[in-house]
């Protein structure tokens, strides 16, 4: 039986990149998208195959910490139900709550930590997890590469809309007016930023495993993922590949020199070297540079346009003409034609938080700096904190105010901030800063256990680390299964190996 749920681990996380082609999650089955669906499936059976075995009921049994975890989490859950259900804002259609997406995303969200649990004690062999990471880095990123060559890849910059790039990477070092996100691609997935996070992730593993086994086909999908790293057009493809290079660099010489517990490779180190400096060559021709220059510049032509100065004189005067009912009614119809001379996102104040239900948090911000009105994160935070506020639910910091409300009113491009509004601190700590504590678990024993430092469990840590890192700074990853589920079973073999090392076990070969 213990054969069965390694076969079928193997080949649920090697499938995760079909599940993450674009079109399958457009349009969703009943609210919820098909791939979400086969993953709740899949998870499943992996937990029906591990209890199958009796050993695994018999150690579950006497883990009081697991089972203590589990009750908390069921009363969360049922509390945090019964909170967002009693909720007041100032959208009519309470933002689009909906019971049944609530209670889907809260089995959503222990899937991963599910998947943890059971990698942790799979006994999975180390060749065969390569051969996963292998797979997973070869589908993406030779699939994002060759279509940017043949230029029929999706750009990275929209996730509403299947739009196709307008030339491809050599464009890039020629004088074009192409704008960054005519030319990022994301090939045929769903979202970039996951995409990136995902390639951030698995890069350490990647080169462990060309130092492991050194031939012409890991140096391929190494140079490949690098390269679909770039093409991707993200801050998190882009700064991450070079932090993922440079660190694994130093952790390799550290490992060789001054450990000595791993056997020094020049041909490793020669052609490690060669593709950080080819990446650091392509770097400043990458679509991320451009985006920057061009939004400041789009914000200026539109201000210029729209002739800003005079609709700000003209607003102050018809504010201090008008008052009540009408002066909120000028103030609804100046917005609805004028916001796109202050860059408002035109999604933000026309629907996810319309400008006829607030129209005077609106006013506010078209009076701050352009700099702080294309920043749409800050601005989305912004959002929720008024959402939050205005609900007078004391229990909403503890509890939340929905994945449902936050995903519609303004999806926040920050990880742990984005599940603090939706599902409260409590929420938080228990649905996402676990992974935090199991990557700290993991760096402790590392730190005082010697058999745990190897350069493979530096690599996982790594991995862990670097997908952590990504979904603080960008966001876009812990909502999202194709991230995390990749995530938890690195993390489950981090525990499973850290467990070898304690108890003096030969790790699997």
């Amino acid at each position: 039986m213990k054969k069965r749920l390694q076969t079928f681990l193997f080949w649920f996380i090697l499938i995760q990149p079909f599940l993450d082609i674009y079109w399958l999650s457009r349009p969703p089955l009943l609210k919820f998208s098909l791939p979400s669906i086969l993953r709740v499936l899949g998870v499943f059976i992996a937990i029906i195959l591990f209890f199958s075995i009796k050993s695994n009921w018999q150690r579950l049994k006497k883990q009081w910490w697991i089972i203590t975890y589990i009750a908390i989490l069921i009363l969360y859950s049922l509390c945090h139900l019964f909170s967002v259900k009693n909720f007041t804002g100032v959208d009519p259609t309470s933002f689009g709550y909906s019971t049944k997406v609530e209670i889907f995303y809260l089995i959503r969200a222990c899937l991963p930590l599910i998947v943890i649990y059971i990698t942790s004690y799979s006994d999975f062999k180390t060749k065969y997890f390569f051969r996963v990471i292998q797979a997973i880095s070869g589908l993406y990123s030779l699939t994002i590469v060759i279509s940017n060559l043949l230029v029929f890849s999706l750009t990275s910059y929209h996730t509403t809309g299947a739009e196709q790039i307008s030339a491809n990477i050599f464009s890039w070092f020629a004088q074009t007016n192409y704008p960054f996100n005519a030319l990022a691609s994301k090939g045929i997935f769903f979202q970039a930023n996951t995409l990136s996070a995902i390639l951030f992730m698995i890069m350490p593993i990647m080169l462990y495993i060309l130092y492991k086994e050194f031939n012409l086909l890991n140096i391929v999908l190494v140079s490949a993922q690098a390269l679909a790293m770039l093409m991707l057009g993200t801050k998190v493809g882009n700064f991450g590949l070079i932090i993922s290079l440079v660190i694994f660099l130093i952790i390799f010489l550290f490992h060789s020199l001054i450990l000595k517990n791993t056997k020094f490779s020049a041909k490793f180190l020669i052609t490690l070297i060669c593709i950080l400096a080819a990446s650091s060559a392509i770097f400043p021709y990458s679509p991320t540079l451009r985006r920057s220059s061009l939004e400041n510049g789009v914000a200026q032509k539109r201000s210029n346009l729209g002739d800003k100065n005079r609709l700000d004189q003209e607003l102050d005067s018809r504010l201090k003409r008008y008052k009540g009912q009408k002066q909120e009614e000028y103030l609804k119809n100046f917005i609805k034609k004028n916001y796109w001379v202050y860059s408002l996102k035109n999604d933000l104040v026309l629907d996810h938080y319309s400008y006829k239900n607030d129209p005077y948090y609106w006013l506010d911000v078209m009076k701050r700096p352009a700099t702080e009105r294309l920043n749409y994160r800050h601005l989305e935070q912004d959002i929720l904190s008024r959402v939050m506020n205005n609900d007078k639910n004391k229990l909403n910091k503890l509890f939340g105010i929905s994945f449902s409300r936050e995903n519609n009113i303004a999806p926040l491009e920050r990880d742990f901030l984005a599940q603090y509004y939706s599902m409260g601190l409590l929420g938080t700590i228990l649905l996402t800063v676990i992974y935090i504590f199991v990557l700290g678990y993991g760096i402790f024993y590392w730190l005082v256990n010697k058999n745990s430092k190897t350069l493979l469990i530096s690599s996982l840590l790594l991995s862990g680390g670097f997908i952590l890192f990504a979904a603080f700074y960008a966001g876009n990853v812990l909502e999202y299964l194709s991230a995390t589920l990749v995530m938890a079973f690195i993390l489950g073999f981090l525990l499973q190996n850290i467990r070898y090392s304690r108890t003096a076990k030969k790790l699997m070969k």
